[in-house]
């Protein structure tokens, strides 16, 4: 007991480390101004808004929060913005989210009958996965808070803790709607692989209900059209029923997309890190998986199939369940904790994207200086018009959009601020749509160049 004492104090010293890094790394970023409107600005400016009591409507997307994802975590995520409204709050979340889907992992190996030195490796295979790093570096995405909640929820029926077990699976359903099918897998697996008969109808039947509430009612109602991500599989339907209906009826729709070299690219990455410990004795877990795996393998949209974005973030809990599983049956090609860790971090270095410090993170950073002081002239809570990768940086306000070249021309005049980099105009954006619209406010009676220095230019409206 003692010794397992001291394992789990070696444990917090690693999850708070590994948070710090988390965190540290996605502020670094974002001080970079490498963070964009698409996702971080619009989050950040939803949860502001709530704690400000006024409805979030996100002005980058043009409807409310809740027509996005169904994500009412954002609701509690407020109560941090009241102490002090600002954008590092989501970071801090992320990265202890992220770190601290270790200790439920080291638990849950503890909870197998894996020897102590395996159980640590565990939380290492799991700290040292490249999606961990990667997607924190991604902006902000309100999935990974879900992450340590399904290997709670997965812990907590193991030990026959049903209360814990219905508010984890309570929150992971307000991180994002598709995520109910996942809860829903799980209660399948717990059902017929782990005996878990009340567990698991408990996680089909909230899974399968809030998808239905979800995604025929709250995103409608909030955002007047269908979920954002339908558009992802069009060739199946125009409508999440619609997409399922073909998916059952018309298999064939989908056999020219599930095998093809991207998604057999996909399944590579996603494996690799952790195929020494896959086995066909340890694979019952990954029915937990299949809803995210198929999701990402049918998307016809390129970030779904890397580990670069959030969207393989489900099916981690159940590929390290799946690990587990194999070394509790003595399976996996490797059990030697030093060997198991040697290759987690051989993986890490490999496919996490630690190395965009020294190079991608760095291309603006010739008009970093002056983007921070034109930044700092900006100081009431006045509409601004500025980068995408500006707006994440203002993004605590009623009204902000960003630059797009390839969108109607914005009405200039209901801006109290418009900020733009010219040399580096940002996402959707071109130098010359932003010299343009530079010369187009420069002759506007309306605005006023309040600064100007290394192609940064912030105009004011005149009072």
């Amino acid at each position: 007991m003692r010794k397992k004492l001291n394992q789990l104090g070696y444990l917090g010293w690693i999850i708070g480390v590994s948070a710090l890094i988390l965190f540290g790394c996605s502020s670094l970023r974002h001080e970079l101004f490498q963070s964009t409107a698409f996702d971080l600005g619009i989050f950040d400016q939803a949860v502001y808004l709530i704690s400000q009591g006024q409805p979030p409507i996100t002005s980058f997307m043009g409807f409310h929060i809740l027509g996005d994802h169904a994500a009412w975590i954002f609701y509690p995520l407020a109560l941090l913005y009241k102490i002090y409204p600002s954008v590092y709050w989501l970071f801090v979340v992320q990265a202890a989210a992220l770190a601290l889907g270790a200790l439920p992992a080291w638990h849950l190996a503890h909870q197998a009958g894996l020897k102590e030195n395996q159980a640590i490796a565990i939380a290492f295979v799991y700290l040292l996965y490249p999606l961990v790093f990667n997607a924190n570096l991604f902006d902000f995405h309100a999935e990974v808070i879900a992450l340590p909640l399904l290997l709670a929820a997965v812990l907590a029926a193991r030990l026959s803790q049903i209360g814990w077990f219905c508010l984890s699976i309570l929150l992971v359903l307000g991180c994002k709607a598709v995520l109910s099918l996942t809860v829903a897998a799980m209660g399948v697996w717990l059902i017929l692989f782990e005996k878990r008969r009340l567990y698991g109808a408990i996680a089909i039947c909230a899974g399968i209900g809030w998808f239905i509430i979800a995604t025929q009612v709250i995103i409608p109602f909030f955002s007047g059209a269908e979920a954002a991500a339908v558009g992802r599989y069009s060739y199946l339907g125009n409508s999440v029923l619609g997409i399922a209906k073909n998916i059952v009826f018309q298999p064939g729709l989908i056999l020219g997309k599930v095998f093809s070299l991207d998604n057999l690219g996909y399944l590579v990455l996603l494996l690799a890190p952790v195929i020494w410990g896959l086995s066909l004795q340890g694979i019952k877990p990954l029915v937990g998986a299949i809803p995210c795996l198929a999701l990402n393998i049918l998307a016809d949209y390129q970030p779904q199939k890397d580990l670069l974005h959030q969207y393989s973030i489900p099916a981690m809990p159940f590929l390290l369940l799946a690990i587990i599983s194999s070394l509790a049956a003595g399976k996996g090609w490797i059990q030697n904790k030093r060997a198991i860790i040697l290759w987690s971090l051989v993986a890490f270095l490999s496919l996490a994207k630690f190395t965009h410090f020294g190079g991608r993170y760095l291309e603006s950073i010739d008009t970093w200086q002056a983007t921070k002081q034109a930044i700092a002239q900006i100081q009431t809570k006045g509409s601004v018009y500025t980068t995408a990768e500006i707006s994440p940086h203002l993004s605590n306000r009623k009204l902000i959009t960003y630059t797009n070249a390839d969108s109607s021309p914005a009405d200039l005049n209901v801006f109290n601020y418009v900020l733009l980099n010219v040399r580096h105009p940002g996402f959707s954006s071109n130098q010359e749509f932003a010299a343009n619209l530079v010369n187009q406010l420069k002759t506007n009676q309306e605005f006023q160049l309040k600064y100007q220095r290394d192609d940064v230019y912030l105009f004011v409206k005149v009072a």
